[in-house]
């Protein structure tokens, strides 16, 4: 799917390049083109002009400068005036350094003749001619254009070389953009690949254990319930721990699609914070665990008090699972006014969580201890939904572990 995308991403800009490029040296091209039209037209008009002001002595009127127009008509051209008799036969040729053999230039009068238009082009022999009237009788002036139709194929040549490189170089250009512009899409993608391949695998494991206990149960028919009832508890086990999955996978995948959505009311973080608290405290006594709270009172904010709740019960949670006996776990709560924010910590001892881990704490079905991570019960999904409930509030959650603090996870909100 990414490479098709990249192709038509290609694709669509290549086919915008082209265009552009086509029209940009298509009005270089034509331009060109009607300039080599205007100077020809008017050096011919120019030329006729100035024999139709000659004296019946063939002897040019005074005049002094150059004739009006006679400046912008280009420079180094080649001019020649056929005269022709009352029958239309060729009668005299004019012209400096003109060399025509007598049958080209009866062909090209002949032609210009036929033609029945006033001024033309022959291009067979690159000329243009304008037929001109005068008191002495009719000529055709000739034109020689060779020189600007060489430079018109030069100039196409060039355009043809620039428009090549400048695709290519169009091309590399947009192969590059394409990798860059969709990178992140292919992170995107490549992170749902994976997040589905892993709740597979997750969800492969509970199925497999719960259909393995369903076939001792089918293989002992005859035997009472109380006599199989262990099995009963694997697949009840199994069950609770494939439903919790589902209910962390749905919270994901709900917070993904509506992130920007998120109605938030003011509450009572304080309140929240004893609420997660208390019932931890039991569960640290029974494990030989010392659990204390520093918590300041009446910290408000604006968001979701359930989710919210969830956030710390996830943090504490996990600060208990991996505490080991006699260790301790201290959780704090504080808001500096002066920087209007709102920290909330959850340390505990125990052994640190190396450098290399730490990056990918919060990425979903990460684990750092996949044996270990099984046995306490966890699936990789709770600091992922620890982050995601913090983004959703417009918070940071960050981790540093140490030998000599232990592992702190911080929230920090905006208030």
């Amino acid at each position: 799917m990414i490479s098709k995308l990249k192709k038509k991403f290609i694709f669509i800009n290549m086919i915008c390049v082209t265009i552009i490029l086509i029209l940009a040296f298509g009005a270089v091209l034509i331009s060109s083109y009607a300039r080599m039209e205007r100077d020809s037209r008017l050096a011919l008009k120019t030329f006729a002009d100035r024999s139709n002001r000659m004296d019946d002595k063939n002897k040019p009127i005074l005049e002094i400068g150059e004739p009006k127009g006679f400046e912008k008509q280009p420079k180094n051209f080649t001019i020649f005036t056929v005269k022709l008799n009352e029958f239309n036969q060729i009668d005299v040729l004019l012209g400096d350094d003109v060399e025509v053999s007598d049958e080209v230039l009866k062909e090209i009068v002949t032609k210009s003749l036929e033609s029945n238009k006033s001024t033309g082009i022959l291009w067979d022999y690159s000329l243009r001619y304008m037929q001109n009237h005068n008191q002495e009788g009719n000529e055709i002036i000739f034109f020689d254009l060779s020189n600007d139709i060489s430079s018109m194929f030069h100039l196409i040549k060039n355009c043809l070389f620039i428009g090549v490189a400048s695709f290519l170089a169009f091309l590399l250009i947009s192969v590059y953009l394409a990798i860059w512009a969709l990178r992140p899409v292919e992170a995107s993608w490549e992170s749902q690949r994976q997040f589905i391949a892993d709740a597979s695998h997750e969800l492969k494991t509970p199925l497999t254990v719960i259909l393995a206990n369903a076939d001792i149960l089918s293989a002992h028919k005859k035997d009472t319930i109380e006599h199989q009832y262990k099995w009963i508890e694997y697949i009840k086990a199994e069950a609770s721990h494939m439903s919790g999955l589902v209910n962390d996978l749905l919270f994901l995948a709900k917070s993904d699609a509506a992130r920007d959505n998120n109605v938030f009311t003011e509450v009572n973080l304080s309140d929240i914070m004893w609420n997660c608290y208390l019932p931890f405290e039991s569960l640290a006594f029974e494990q030989e665990k010392h659990l204390e709270a520093d918590i300041s009172s009446d910290i408000m904010m604006q968001g979701d008090a359930s989710k919210l709740k969830q956030l710390i019960m996830i943090l504490l949670d996990n600060a208990c699972k991996y505490t080991e006996k006699k260790g301790s776990i201290k959780v704090s709560l504080y808001q500096k006014v002066e920087k209007n924010k709102i920290y909330l910590t959850v340390n505990n001892t125990g052994k640190p969580i190396a450098k290399e881990h730490l990056n990918y704490l919060f990425e979903r079905f990460y684990r750092v201890e996949e044996s270990r991570a099984r046995e306490k019960g966890g699936y990789g999904l709770g600091l992922s939904i620890a982050k995601t409930i913090t983004q959703m509030h417009k918070g940071k959650i960050s981790v540093t572990s140490n030998d000599e603090e232990g592992t702190t996870f911080r929230v920090t909100f905006h208030n």
